[in-house]
């Protein structure tokens, strides 16, 4: 599917964002001990709900918002400057810390890596993730220098801007099936981690032995979990582990999605209504949205 732009707000600091700064020295704050959930909405509505649900960031998907917008989360559905937009749009609607989920950074080299990191910068995130895919199925991850290279320059990126910006560098080798996916990962994490890399994530773990690997071989660096499904494994269990962070993707729009489409079914294929059961209220959505939340 070729590119598509949306756009939704013009890319700059939104008039109802406040406290910028405020925003990232929270959430650089929060990495420093304990455990918290980052919850992944990707929409202006949603993410005011989970600030009424009182978590204390959030991090946008990009397979959340691709979904929301009719497209599947393939590297060129949208551009980076409808990317953009969404991001901002989220930082607007929220007095909350945002990350951005800023993909292989939208762009094929270093040098384009940084100069959309500094574009992203500007629409007042809290921190932003680079990961080593490339979107091609025969070459799934850069080569290890490549993909250093990338870290490196959204490093020096957020560095040069003077921004206190968390760098989150994922490596994705348990999603593209590498052979070693494990040894890979730490390698790959060791490696973004002494070019300055805040934070460190491999989406996929799903073994107790596994995620405490990955976070014996970066401390002290702060180690991002990716809890996309139930696993038996609890944020209690997860702190013990040593995580400092979790985060759900686009599992909370899945979740929406599946009960969307449930509902949709049973009218559609057997003239029932019973998949609107449990539904919010009117009420309930109207009282969340009446007052305006970001100060």
């Amino acid at each position: 599917m070729g590119a598509v732009r949306i756009i939704t707000l013009p890319l700059r600091l939104h008039p109802l964002m406040r406290n910028v700064s405020r925003h990232r020295a929270t959430f650089r704050a929060l990495h420093e001990s304990g455990c918290f959930v980052i919850p992944n909405p990707w929409s202006p509505g949603t993410v005011r709900a989970l600030q009424d649900l009182g978590f204390q960031a959030v991090a946008t998907t990009s397979a959340g918002f691709s979904f929301s917008r009719g497209l599947p989360d393939s590297p060129d559905a949208l551009t980076v400057d409808a990317v953009l937009d969404h991001i901002a749009e989220i930082v607007a609607a929220t007095n909350l810390p945002v990350s951005a989920d800023f993909q292989s950074g939208y762009a094929s080299d270093p040098e384009g890596v940084a100069r959309n990191v500094r574009r992203c910068l500007d629409t007042g995130v809290a921190g932003l993730s680079i990961e080593d895919t490339t979107g091609h199925p025969d070459k799934p991850l850069f080569e290890l220098s490549e993909a250093v290279a990338r870290v490196g320059a959204a490093r020096a990126a957020i560095d040069s801007s003077g921004d206190d910006v968390l760098l989150t560098a994922r490596t994705e080798c348990f999603l593209v099936g590498h052979r070693d996916p494990l040894r890979e990962s730490i390698r790959r994490l060791q490696a973004y981690a002494e070019v300055g890399a805040d934070v460190l994530f491999a989406p996929g773990l799903r073994e107790r032995n596994d995620i405490r690997a990955i976070v014996d071989s970066v401390q002290p660096k702060p180690v991002n979990v990716l809890m996309s499904a139930s696993t038996g494994l609890s944020v209690g269990d997860l702190a013990d582990l040593g995580v400092r962070r979790v985060s759900v993707g686009s599992a909370l729009a899945r979740a929406a999605w599946g009960e969307f489409l449930r509902a949709a079914r049973g009218i559609a294929e057997e003239g029932s209504f019973a998949g609107l059961d449990g539904a919010a209220t009117f009420a309930e959505l109207n009282a969340m949205f009446e007052t305006p939340r970001v100060s």
